[in-house]
């Protein structure tokens, strides 16, 4: 009698053993595919956001085409038009309109340049730009670049992205005023590009208009498909003066390119 409650009492601990241990790998089942879920959707979602980065990359990369090809024939008409009014003058600046016509040919269609090549591409501009004004008028432009900056030589920049604000003030520039200049400033300090453009105008309702055409929403569509945040353009007019300052932050972009594992 007393044997048979020791017999029954150990399959009763042996059956209480099994369903323990079944509720454990039960438990250990659940747990494995909840695992198994869990990396398959962290694969999904990864795969979803590889597909949606890749498909913005295609999408801004055809938006910026579209914005380049309005850009570099509306650039083309500008220096020929110089050329063609003031042909006396232009053996003067040949070698600058060499450079430049490289520059747009070549380089502009890389999708990055280095601070450095646009700086020079803007000044030899600038020289072709020359031709349009009189010698008496005051032209002003200065560069204070930091050469030693590790990000000087690296390509970064956007092709092309300082011709805008430079056309604007030749086109808007009060050309018959006594007082009237043009001052543009490139910087290149703390690894950030920096360029001021100012000018006297001479009508605010055609540099209204100027603002709203197509070289003012490319520059800044182009700015913000490329620089998203990094940048900071600003606009304004005092005094009959028109102040535009362009401001690109290279390190924060960088970062972020390396960060995003472009």
């Amino acid at each position: 009698m007393r044997l048979n409650q020791n017999m029954n009492k150990i399959q009763d601990n042996n059956v209480v053993i099994y369903v323990f241990l079944t509720i454990i790998l039960l438990l250990v089942i659940v747990l494995c595919y909840l695992v198994y879920l869990l990396i398959q959707s962290g694969k999904a979602k990864k795969n979803v956001e590889e597909k949606f980065y890749l498909l913005e990359m295609k999408v801004n990369d055809l938006q910026l085409e579209t914005l380049e090809s309005k850009l570099n024939p509306h650039l083309f008409k500008n220096i020929l038009n110089s050329i063609q009014s003031h042909a006396y003058q232009t053996y003067f600046a040949l070698d600058k309109l060499a450079n430049v016509l490289d520059y747009i040919l070549y380089e502009s269609q890389k999708k990055f340049v280095t601070p450095k090549e646009e700086i020079e591409f803007a000044l030899n501009l600038i020289e072709i730009n020359k031709i349009k004004v009189s010698p008496l008028f005051e032209l002003k432009v200065k560069t204070k670049i930091n050469e030693g900056e590790m990000l000087y030589e690296q390509r970064l920049l956007a092709p092309l992205i300082s011709i805008d604000l430079i056309e604007n003030a030749f086109k808007h520039a009060d050309l018959q005023s006594a007082d009237a200049f043009i001052s543009v400033l490139f910087e290149f300090k703390d690894n950030c590009f920096f360029l001021t453009v100012s000018n006297k105008i001479s009508d605010k309702k055609a540099l209204k208009k100027e603002r709203s055409g197509i070289g003012a929403n490319t520059l800044e569509q182009r700015l913000k498909i490329i620089y998203k945040n990094q940048f900071k353009l600003d606009k304004f007019i005092e005094n009959d003066i028109y102040i535009a300052h362009l401001k690109i932050n290279l390190l924060e972009y960088k970062t972020q390119m390396l960060t995003a594992g472009r």
